[in-house]
């Protein structure tokens, strides 16, 4: 079909010509993330679609902080909207990994690299981080590299 950008637009054109306001007023601002993203730096450049997906993982990361935030306040209902938007924004995302795969591939990695102890938890991420590659969350994959380096 193309790039995930140009799938953006598309799905924005579409959720435009049915009416559904919270699909397009969640893609105009998914979009407006990239092309920001884009026009950051010394000079403006396309962005790929791992770049793309970044961005985009960075805006669900906001509705989910923000849903908590708004549900800790006692706003159900603009909670339930950022919850929403970040449902709309899980379409575009790589499929997240399970607890049960994050522990496996971190077992794997840092038996692979070699790791013990928590004084290796800066290298072990990094080495963890490579392999799952936006696929899971910074905090679950830290969380589960702490527990193994005991």
């Amino acid at each position: 079909m193309g790039t995930l950008k140009d799938r953006l637009n598309e799905d924005l054109r579409t959720a435009m010509k049915a009416r559904d306001d919270l699909t397009t007023s969640t893609l105009r601002m998914a979009l407006a993330a990239v092309r920001t993203a884009e026009v950051a730096g010394a000079q403006a450049r396309d962005l790929s679609d791992d770049e793309v997906t970044v961005v985009l993982t960075k805006e669900a990361k906001k509705r989910r902080e923000a849903a908590t935030a708004f549900a800790d306040a006692g706003r159900a209902d603009q909670a339930a909207r950022e919850s929403s938007e970040g449902e709309v924004l899980e379409h575009y995302l790589p499929q997240q990994l399970s607890d049960a795969e994050i522990a496996g591939l971190v077992s794997a990695v840092l038996a692979e690299g070699g790791f013990t102890g928590k004084g290796q938890m800066g290298p072990a991420m990094k080495a963890v981080q490579a392999k799952v590659a936006g696929r899971a969350e910074g905090g679950r994959v830290a969380a589960e590299v702490r527990r193994q380096l005991g």
